[in-house]
């Protein structure tokens, strides 16, 4: 095991001095870099025209992200939509549903909102299930929630709104870093568009998820650092485990 000096996150830097990346920097003397591989790009005003989708058309929304509640409003704006007042909005998670007030005056409107998973949210459509949902997702919606709506017999329609795409990292030059850190599939994806001809060699790879590290392994790489796990629900964990064994007792990097 070799010692860890410096890890990429492949996310944007926290917007918090409080972010335990920064209390695992300062911890154990690591260098943290952080830059996103991913980026959001919004559909395109003719592109959603093809779907053939009237917003107007449906009585609640479902958001599973920021992300859709921000282009939900924007597409209604290219559409030159006004979202009516008593619109109902579903929401994945508390946070989710306070974003809202970005777009809407909060209190004066119909919000719901489950606990984080997207299961949580069932029981409350079943309540509504008169109403017409549209569900603003990205080009690579995870096919549970769609199967789950269709289980509980939900009247839906899937609105592609926004899509990942792979960010361009040339100004980065090469990724030689002790541990590189991923989120999603489009992760890695973005790591060999950007550096095809990349060898693992002494890098370490951290994986969140199994559909990351399913990722990952097609990929040919070797997983080094996994979460969640029993004992590291969240990737700063994993990692300070991780760095505190292999800098106690790994052995310097040629």
């Amino acid at each position: 095991m070799l010692k860890v000096k410096n890890v990429l996150v492949s996310q944007p830097k926290p917007e918090t001095e409080k972010s335990p990346y920064f209390d695992l920097s300062t911890d154990y003397k690591v260098k943290i870099d952080f830059r996103p591989f991913i980026h959001i790009e919004g559909v395109p005003r003719k592109e959603f025209r093809l779907q053939k989708i009237n917003i107007l058309d449906y009585n609640a929304v479902i958001f599973t992200s920021r992300n859709a509640v921000d282009h939900y409003f924007r597409a209604a704006e290219e559409s030159r939509v006004s979202v009516p007042d008593d619109m109902k909005y579903f929401c994945i998670s508390e946070s989710t549903a306070f974003y809202l007030q970005k777009y809407i005056v909060y209190r004066k409107r119909k919000i719901f909102h489950g606990q984080q998973r997207f299961a949580d949210l069932i029981p409350l459509l079943k309540k509504h299930k008169d109403n017409k949902f549209l569900l603003p997702c990205s080009d690579i919606l995870r096919s549970n929630i769609p199967d789950l709506l269709k289980e509980n017999d939900i009247d839906f329609k899937c609105a592609t709104l926004y899509r990942t795409v792979c960010s361009d990292l040339s100004d980065l030059k090469d990724v030689n870093y002790d541990v590189l850190v991923f989120f999603s599939p489009s992760g890695i994806k973005s790591l060999y568009q950007n550096f095809p001809g990349f060898k693992q060699n002494d890098t370490r790879i951290a994986v969140f998820g199994p559909t990351t590290a399913k990722a990952a392994e097609e990929a040919g790489l070797k997983i080094d650092i996994a979460a969640p796990q029993p004992e590291s629900p969240s990737m700063t964990r994993a990692l300070e485990l991780y760095i505190k064994k292999a800098n106690k007792n790994g052995k310097k990097k040629k």
